[in-house]
């Protein structure tokens, strides 16, 4: 599986997590490819928190267009009618007062107590933190779709080695390899891509994975 088709797979899972109604915020990268994977019959309101409601993708026609319309990543993007723009303390007073239902965030490492580091490697240049912190702790669900290794180093792990978005905020992790859950016990594999078994997830993962009784094929 290339690159391209294992984001593809990982966001295509990612969308079936998304309910009809569901206000949603997603993150730089791959979670932005979600909208084109939704099923016919779910729509939802996707809200940037630099202070976009009812953001659509953009395409070849609209492009031109929506040069001075930008999503939190500074990716050109349009709202549709009957949404809005608004400034930063109603974005982040909508994000911080629980009523987003869903967030979607890329990941550098998440750990077995659902904490998550997402934002910088000590060392690289960065804009900063931007929403995330708000983000994962304000919705009423985060779900991390990432790839499951970087250059075959697991990236999810006994504990988070990089500096801290949130404690103990993800409820969801979707990989190439499989979907896993957050539990209080644990993380437990719940569902597993067919190309691979689960003593590779695990060999793949740092921390202990619990396997589901009712694993099933991610599909």
């Amino acid at each position: 599986m290339d690159k391209e088709n294992i984001k593809s797979y990982i966001v295509a899972r990612a969308a079936k997590e998304l309910k009809d109604g569901d206000v949603v915020n997603l993150g730089i990268g791959m979670p932005t490819m979600i909208p084109s994977f939704l099923p016919e019959n779910v729509r939802v309101t996707v809200q940037a928190e630099n202070g976009l409601m009812g953001v659509v993708p953009c395409t070849e026609e609209s492009l031109e267009h929506s040069l001075y319309s930008v999503d939190a990543g500074a990716t050109p993007v349009k709202v549709a009618p009957g949404g809005c723009y608004f400034d930063s303390t109603v974005s982040f007073g909508l994000i911080r007062g629980g009523h987003v239902d869903v967030t979607v965030l890329g990941a550098l490492e998440v750990d077995e107590k659902g904490n998550l580091s997402n934002w910088i490697i000590p060392g690289k240049k960065l804009p900063g933190m931007g929403g995330a912190m708000d983000l994962v702790v304000g919705a009423k669900k985060v779900i991390v779709t990432m790839e499951h290794t970087q250059k075959g180093e697991p990236k999810i792990l006994k504990n988070c080695r990089l500096p801290l978005t949130a404690l103990n905020c993800v409820d969801l992790i979707i990989t190439e390899m499989g979907v896993i859950e957050v539990t209080e016990e644990g993380l437990k594999l719940v569902e597993i891509n067919p190309e691979y078994t689960p003593e590779q997830v695990q060999k793949a993962t740092e921390a202990r994975l619990i396997i589901s009784e009712n694993l099933k094929p991610m599909v």
